[in-house]
């Protein structure tokens, strides 16, 4: 399998090997969270998306008993179902891997690790085989939502200091132009900021009308931080939680006809849908902490708990349905067809796929992973 760095980034790729992927002595310092309002609630890099040319899962590997992380890449064809490992070479990935999906191709972003201040990215339009390179020239957030991908081919990144940064294209994004969309100030000093008294941004995102969207964390009890740019101006999507209590959106992600929200509170976790207008909330689940989480088809959702059982719904009316104790060292789970799942078990450098059927565990694959442990990547 060939994964390739190729196209007319070339020399930028030199740019970024040499000092983010085999070299980690540069000058450069890491990027600092500065925004005025506490540090950003994360949720897990750990993630699976679907395309139109298949299913995505991002999963670390290595892990301390091994002397490092390394996070990697793992795509399945919408026409098998056979995982193969896809991770862009040549970049360290140490930092973790955050990845959105467009209509045509997938974008990769490297999250700054060792003395990286700043965001290598890849883009591949044929299911990773190759990979184009990019840069944004700032750290990524530590968050699965910090990119996204609209239909027209626009990229929005999220920062680590909850600036949002836009490129037109995927070919702007390869070429670094960046431009700013708005910052953390800016958004908690607008109006739906201040009603809802935000505290972080965690996810970015499109609306069914392909504006912009950003997702946060507010101190304001029952409101939920998703707010829409209209032509400049931030607007409020109206999501709120009846019963009190601080809510975090974990995960933010967009449909064919709206957008889906995954949503923590302080004991519970929910999914919510939006169609443009009204919002749909789900039944609460409980769960011990966060593995894993991540969006299917057709509004359908997966959460991977610390402690407890691993939870999926189907969409908007749906219940939340508990999967069958998963298979020791899953890290992510990923969706397949008529409400299957495959699990992602991690040992060393080893990834082994279990896939659910007829509500037991069964062993389709393994794959071992070229980890170069002591490496930056």
């Amino acid at each position: 399998m060939s994964r390739r760095l190729t196209g007319a980034a070339a020399v930028l790729a030199c740019a970024v090997l040499a000092c983010g992927g085999l070299v980690a002595g540069c000058g450069s310092q890491p990027a600092r969270v500065t925004g005025t309002g506490s540090p950003p609630v994360t949720a897990p890099l750990s993630t699976s998306l679907v395309t139109a040319q298949g299913t995505w899962a991002v999963a670390v590997m290595g892990g301390p008993d091994a002397g490092s992380k390394f996070w990697q890449l793992f795509f399945r064809p919408a026409t098998s179902g056979r995982w193969s490992l896809v991770t862009p070479q040549g970049v360290a990935d140490n930092g973790g891997l955050v990845a959105a999906g467009g209509r045509a191709y997938l974008v990769v972003g490297f999250r700054p690790s060792q003395n990286l201040a700043f965001s290598p990215l890849a883009t591949s339009t044929d299911t990773g085989r190759n990979w184009t390179p990019g840069l944004l020239d700032a750290g990524l957030a530590d968050t699965p939502g910090a990119i996204a991908v609209g239909p027209s081919g626009r990229i929005l990144a999220l920062l680590q200091d909850g600036t949002i940064q836009a490129a037109s294209t995927a070919s702007d994004a390869a070429a670094g132009r960046w431009a700013p969309l708005t910052t953390f100030k800016a958004l908690a000093a607008s109006a739906p900021g201040r009603a809802c008294g935000l505290e972080g941004v965690t996810a970015v995102s499109f609306g069914p009308d392909e504006n912009p969207m950003a997702a946060g964390s507010c101190a304001r009890p029952g409101a939920a931080g998703v707010f829409t740019d209209a032509g400049g101006t931030w607007r409020s999507a109206g999501l709120a939680l009846p019963g009190g209590g601080r809510v975090r959106v974990l995960g933010l992600t967009a449909l064919a006809d709206g957008n889906e929200a995954l949503l923590a509170t302080r004991h519970s976790l929910l999914a919510a849908w939006w169609d443009g207008t009204r919002w749909t909330v789900s039944g609460p689940v409980t769960a011990g902490g966060m593995r894993a989480l991540g969006f299917g088809s057709g509004g359908s959702a997966w959460l991977l708990p610390g402690v407890g059982r691993a939870e999926s719904i189907a969409g908007p009316g749906s219940a939340w349905r508990a999967l069958p104790p998963i298979p020791a060292g899953t890290g992510t789970l990923a969706p397949g067809a008529g409400g299957s799942y495959d699990a992602l078990a991690v040992s060393g450098s080893r990834l082994t796929v279990w896939r659910l059927a007829q509500r037991a565990w069964g062993k389709i694959q393994q794959i071992s992973v070229p980890l170069q442990y002591g490496s930056s990547g």
